[in-house]
Formats: structure tokens, C-alpha cells, sequence
């Protein structure tokens, strides 16, 4: 009779789905998107590594933006004193093993080997100046013995002018130039853009530990700061007891770093849930999540050295850009007519989108960053093809190109938390032994399993288990001491004939 019952409780259960959640597809990255300066030797890096061409293309562009800093900018409106500073946020995501950082460390040898160069001129510069302080030594000891023979004459006006020379300040000892940090706190990072003041690039291997960090009420002042340093051109001061006040004049960082899709997930939950929803993910615009690549094959050949040559040129050229002189200091392009027709058409069709409803907010909040993203990209590629006064149609439509490939990404990217509550799924049914045949959402997440440590991430699993029917809910009697019963859940039977 027990074996009737059990049989037919299996029976009146469905058969358990599949716990696979399809994640939006992308549009694949297209090699023209690049100019042709960069095209090749994107792909080149992708074919040599066996890598998506998304990670090295969305780095390059990402470094170039760093190459150029704020002294170039642009004003995407004809009469407005709109402008934008194109420094640019970005994002490589794949799982463990899909060659982000390599192709991200090759896609930026240009930026190092600016940096390099950088810093050997400077040291040449410091052994010179080594030699004029010796001199200036020497000078000093003149200049004291005939300021002191002028005062004993009773010259003592022609004695403080000998002196007045030495007590003016050489303005101390001049840093070393940047172009790329690391790991620096806010007050660190603060002191090296006063010394770099065109800008500095972040380069992080892995970008969830900066945004973990940003997540923290600890550092909520360092996360107002990044949150201010996306637009490039506002200004932070900040008070320490240590260092006391500092003033950033101009907050101009480019960003870019690796992650993978399991550490996303909680950062997206986290904007989506509302608790973290000040727009820092959003500010994130050339995130990338491509799909893996389908086939690999053992390629071993040297790089393209045609191709490398006109990737560094294009990084060298942006640098080395004698712009920059006009007022305040920097040079501010505008539109041809016909390039500001193509993205006012854009951006109005993108405003309309943006403010339809049909949107959810992280994803408004995305789209409404976006004119500053393509109006950078549109000046970066006029530059990087040799133009220096207007930004034309070609440049402003490959620009456009981006937004569509990036709006993609963008939707993949949102979509994270589904994965976060796949892969919790996954974990529960596997340790589903280690919970009563009848259990609650608090005795799931009294385990602490990795992931599942807080109440909307089980709920969202045990959902998505419901879902599959590899569980259900019981109908609960009422508290008899009144307050709302907790849910219970229990384990299709059909799972311990697969155990």
C-alpha cells in the first residue's frame, strides 16, 4: 500500500525541467567597427590568443580614450556649451579561461610603451636636473661669500638682491608621469591626477573586487568619487586628517578591467534590487559579454608586424596631439552638418526609448548615458583617422554602429541576476540531501552556501526551482499565534529515482 502512495505522489508530479536559463544573444562583433588603423591588428590579437575580438576592440578603444585625455573634447551640439571629455568606462566579461587578460595586456602594450617612454625622459630630465643642482650648489657658495663682502662694504641692498635668488623655490622635485594605475586609494589616485592633469586609465584584471569595494558603506566616499570622475571633467576635493585638503581639478579616468559572469550577477542584483542603484554599473558603458568561441585551434605564428605598427601609430599620434591651447586650456570639436543630423536623430529616437516605460530602470538609466559614449567614440575615431577640426558623418556613424552593438551587450549584461539565480538553483538541488525532505527558505540560506548567504537570492532559486518542478510549495495552516506562516517547500519524489 506504501509503495501505491509513493507511486502515485510520483506520478502527480511533472518530470523535472532542465535547470538552463538562455541568456539574450548579442550582436557579434564586426571588425568594421574599428577604423582602419585598429582593425587588423584587433583581429590579429584575437586569431593569435583564440579569443572574441570583443575584448581586444572594446580595450583598445578604451586605452586610446587614456592615449588622448581632456585636452581634446567635444561639444555635440552646434550652439550649446554641452561638452564631453572622451574618456571611457569599460568591461570584458567571460568565464574563467577566455584570454581577457591577454588580449586585454596586448590590446594596451601601446599605453605601457607611452608610459615607458614617459618615464625615461623623465629620469633623463632628473640626472640633468642632479647636475644643475650641483651647480646651483656651487653658485649658492659664490653667491653668499659676495653678498657677505657687499654687506661689509655696506652695500646692504646689493647683498639682498645676491641673496634674493637663492630663496626663490624650484617648485621641488617633479613627479614621475603616469598613464595607467592599478590599485590606488582614492587620496593616492587624487595626487596623481593633479600631477597628470590630461588624465590616468584604471586598469583592473579583475573588476569585481574594485566594484566589491565601491559596494561597501566603508568607501562610500571613494564610490562618489568614481561617480563623479565618469563625466572626466568635474572637480573632487576631499579632507583627511592625514593629508589634508586636496582638490582635484580636473577627475579624468578611463576605465577597464575583466570579470567573470558569477561575479556579476550579485553587482547587477545589487542595481536591479535597488541597493545599490546609483548608476556605477550603468557607468560601465563599453562592458562586453560575448559568446565564447565556438572552435579552437592551435595557432602559433608572429604578430602582424604591419598591423602592429599602425595600432601603436594611432596611440602615439592621439598622445602626441598639439591640441589643446584653446580656452581652458583644451581643444572642443563640433559636428559637420551632416554628422550632427545623424546623431540628433539618434539621440532623440534614444530619449524617446529612454523615457517610453518599457524599459526597466537600470537599463533607462543605461541608455540615458549613452550620448556622452557615442559622442566620445565618434571624436576618438575622427582623430584616430587623422581629422582635427570637425567630426564628420563616417566617423559619427560608426559611432552609432557601437551604440547598437554595445545596447546589445547591455541587455545581456542586465540579465545577470537570472544567471545568479541558475547557478544558486544548481547548488541547492545538488546539496538537497543536506536539507530536510521539507524545508524552508531559512533553512537554505542558514547554510551559508557560496551565493546564497541572503533572502532574495534563495528566493529567486527556489523560484526558479518551482519553475522546473524539481520542488513545489505546501499549502500552509495560519500561525495559530497569528503573523504569516513560513513558506515550506518539498522535493519532487521523481529526483530520488535519478539520485
Amino acid at each position: 500500500m506504501l509503495v501505491s502512495l509513493e507511486k502515485a505522489e510520483r506520478e502527480a508530479w511533472p518530470r523535472p525541467r532542465p535547470l538552463k536559463i538562455a541568456l539574450p544573444a548579442v550582436m557579434p562583433f564586426d571588425p568594421d567597427l574599428l577604423p582602419a588603423a585598429l582593425r587588423a591588428y584587433v583581429v590579429d590579437i584575437a586569431d593569435r590568443q583564440q579569443s572574441p575580438p570583443d575584448f581586444a576592440a572594446v580595450t583598445a578603444v578604451c586605452g586610446l580614450a587614456a592615449a588622448l585625455g581632456n585636452r581634446v573634447r567635444i561639444r555635440p551640439k552646434q550652439h550649446d556649451d554641452w561638452q564631453v571629455v572622451p574618456n571611457l568606462w569599460g568591461a570584458i566579461i567571460g568565464r574563467p579561461s577566455a584570454m581577457k587578460s591577454p588580449a586585454m595586456q596586448s590590446a594596451l602594450s601601446p599605453v605601457y610603451a607611452l608610459q615607458d617612454d614617459m618615464r625615461r625622459k623623465w629620469e633623463e630630465a632628473e640626472r640633468e636636473a642632479a647636475v644643475d643642482d650641483v651647480l646651483s650648489e656651487i653658485d649658492a657658495k659664490d653667491a653668499k661669500k659676495r653678498a657677505a663682502k657687499a654687506l661689509k662694504e655696506g652695500d646692504r641692498a646689493g647683498a639682498r638682491e645676491l641673496l634674493a635668488s637663492l630663496a626663490e623655490d624650484d617648485g621641488g622635485e617633479t613627479p614621475c608621469p603616469r598613464l595607467i594605475v592599478n590599485d590606488a586609494t582614492v587620496e593616492k589616485l587624487g595626487e596623481l591626477l593633479n600631477e597628470n592633469p590630461r588624465g590616468l586609465m584604471l586598469v583592473r584584471d579583475e573588476l569585481p573586487g574594485f566594484l566589491a569595494r565601491m559596494e561597501s558603506e566603508e568607501y562610500a566616499s571613494e564610490r562618489a568619487f568614481y561617480l563623479e570622475a565618469f563625466n572626466g571633467d568635474g572637480r573632487f576635493t576631499y579632507d583627511r586628517i592625514g593629508r589634508g585638503t586636496v582638490t582635484i581639478d580636473s577627475c579624468t579616468l578611463s576605465i577597464i578591467g575583466g570579470m567573470q559572469p558569477s561575479r556579476l550577477a550579485p553587482i547587477v542584483q545589487g542595481a536591479v534590487s535597488g541597493l545599490s542603484n546609483d548608476g556605477l554599473i550603468q557607468r560601465l558603458q563599453l562592458a562586453v559579454w560575448p559568446d565564447d568561441v565556438g572552435s579552437w585551434q592551435w595557432v602559433d605564428r608572429h604578430p602582424s608586424l604591419i598591423a602592429r605598427d599602425d595600432y601603436e601609430s594611432a596611440f602615439r599620434r592621439l598622445h602626441g596631439l598639439e591640441l589643446g591651447d584653446g580656452e581652458g586650456g583644451y581643444t572642443a570639436l563640433r559636428f559637420t552638418p551632416k554628422a550632427q543630423a545623424l546623431f540628433r536623430e539618434w539621440m532623440e529616437e534614444n530619449q524617446r526609448d529612454a523615457r517610453s516605460g518599457r524599459l526597466s530602470q537600470i537599463m533607462e538609466s543605461h541608455i540615458l548615458k549613452m550620448p556622452k559614449t557615442v559622442a566620445s567614440l565618434a571624436l576618438i575615431f575622427e582623430l584616430v583617422g587623422g581629422g582635427t577640426t570637425a567630426v564628420d558623418a563616417e566617423t559619427t556613424a560608426r559611432a552609432l554602429d557601437w551604440a547598437d552593438y554595445l545596447r546589445s551587450h547591455a541587455n545581456r549584461i542586465y540579465s545577470a541576476g537570472q544567471t545568479l539565480a541558475e547557478e544558486g538553483a544548481r547548488l541547492i538541488l545538488e546539496r538537497r540531501k543536506q536539507l530536510p525532505k521539507e524545508f524552508t527558505a531559512r533553512d537554505v540560506q542558514r547554510k551559508q552556501w557560496s551565493g546564497l548567504a541572503d533572502r532574495e537570492t534563495v528566493a529567486s532559486a527556489l523560484d526558479l526551482l518551482i519553475v522546473t518542478h524539481h520542488c513545489r510549495e505546501l499549502p500552509q495552516e495560519p500561525d495559530i499565534r497569528g503573523g504569516r506562516p513560513s513558506t515550506v517547500y518539498r522535493w519532487n519524489p521523481c529526483l530520488a529515482e535519478s539520485a
